[in-house]
């Protein structure tokens, strides 16, 4: 395969590795307005994003690494990626389905169970087909017990970048076992552009009334709480840092925003979910999901130490995560929305991050 260098200065030649006996490359889309989507079937990550600034200029709005080799050895495993088989966190690595207890889920966060474990859907290879210039599929075959999640999972993310500046990411996934489902993508967003410092500037909208307060390691209580009154509420644009300070015992847990809002919205059509703008670049990003959640996640652990792309580091606060998704330990709290997938079903999703300027 010939070397290509993307519009963000990559190269397509570091993407590429045998890595559990699977070929890992990288994927360029682009689209008529000149911007640019990089996606590696390492974890199914979005490497790259290229969208213009107020001044035309394009601007790389996702963190990342500039190699194979330098996701393989990350502190951070989740840039980009799309996360599963269960997103977010399950309380103590257990659940209960259909009245048999599942007890292996990795503890890889505290004492909870993150991202589906281990080696996540973040950490496989998947299959990767790019069907037009603006359109790649990746299908993965997650195996039954893998992780400790039952069943064999089969499944499929799309990712296509319109003529509109949206990056549109669809989701299906098909069990021949009852087993539970979380898909989201996790990619760390700084509309500044990517090695920008700081995210505490960026106006932050969350189309939310409520969200799910947790305890210290980040498992929601149960029910959703109001958002008025609190340091949570972004119903109206507030900028990302203006409160996170304050002495709120959901952002002291957390050092910071890591929280799941429940979207206003009935049934799971595509709806408005969260609007986001860097004054610096007038670059806006609005979402927009079929999920019932959005996970806030504003960078509180990340440490600057590790290299990213070009040379750029990434420290606290450094870029933000606006995940769409079911809610955190939904197989233990009947009264959340369903995680459930059976083997008649068909598990569908779709978020878009649709980008303009002001």
């Amino acid at each position: 395969m010939k070397n290509e260098k993307t519009l963000s200065g990559l190269q397509t030649a570091d993407f590429c590795k045998e890595v559990d006996e699977k070929h890992t490359e990288l994927c360029i889309l682009s689209n008529n307005k000149g911007s640019e989507l990089t996606i590696t079937n390492y974890g199914a990550k979005i490497v790259s994003l290229m969208v213009p600034d107020k001044n035309g200029s394009l601007t790389d709005v996702v963190t990342g690494h500039g190699s194979i080799d330098a996701y393989l050895t990350s502190e951070e495993p989740y840039f980009g990626a799309v996360c599963g088989r269960y997103g977010n966190r399950i309380a103590k690595g257990t659940f209960t389905l259909d009245g048999i207890v599942y007890d292996q889920l990795a503890i890889n966060n505290g004492p909870n169970s993150l991202h589906g474990g281990i080696k996540g859907f973040n950490a496989v290879v998947w299959e990767m087909e790019q069907t037009d210039k603006q359109t790649v599929v990746l299908t993965y075959m997650s195996r039954d017990g893998e992780e400790g999640f039952p069943g064999n999972l089969q499944t499929t993310v799309t990712y296509h970048l319109s003529d509109e500046n949206e990056v549109v990411i669809s989701y299906r996934a098909t069990t021949d076992k009852p087993t539970v489902l979380n898909l989201t993508n996790h990619s760390y967003f700084n509309l500044s552009g990517a090695g920008d410092p700081y995210i505490g500037d960026h106006l932050l909208t969350i189309n939310a009334d409520t969200y799910l307060p947790t305890d210290h390691t980040a498992i929601p209580y149960g029910a959703p709480e109001p958002v008025e009154g609190t340091p949570m509420d972004f119903r109206t644009p507030h900028e990302v840092g203006a409160r996170i300070h304050e002495d709120f015992e959901q952002l002291v847990f957390n050092k910071g925003y890591d929280h799941t809002y429940v979207l206003n919205k009935e049934g799971n059509e595509l709806s408005f979910c969260a609007r986001c703008v860097s004054p610096k670049t007038g670059i806006v990003m609005e979402t927009y999901t079929t999920e019932p959640g959005v996970q806030l996640y504003t960078g509180n652990w990340m440490t600057g130490r590790l290299e990213g792309k070009h040379g750029q580091r990434y420290p606290e606060r450094a870029a933000l995560c606006l995940e769409t998704q079911h809610f955190p330990d939904s197989p233990n709290h009947p009264a959340y929305p369903s995680t459930e997938l059976r083997p008649d079903e068909v598990f569908e999703s779709k978020t878009i991050y649709q980008f303009s300027v002001e």
